[in-house]
């Protein structure tokens, strides 16, 4: 499964410091899965510049007229 895959998986996901000082995301989804994921705290901010650069670019892509 990629970037562009579709998928029906429904998940929920959290962030937060946790009380070791690291930055966790929490995912939690269909199936009984609990993936925990801790970042320390430069790590999450690279993650989050990434995440403003794909929304950017997503931005960018939706307002191009689709192809016919």
């Amino acid at each position: 499964m990629g970037i562009n895959s579709p998928s029906d998986i429904a998940a929920n996901i959290q962030i937060g410091p946790t009380d070791t000082g690291m930055v966790r995301i929490y995912i939690e989804a269909e199936g009984g899965i609990d993936l925990p994921l801790d970042f320390d705290p430069e790590e999450a901010e690279e993650i989050a510049e990434e995440l403003r650069a794909a929304a950017e670019a997503a931005r960018a892509l939706g307002s191009k007229p689709k192809k016919r």
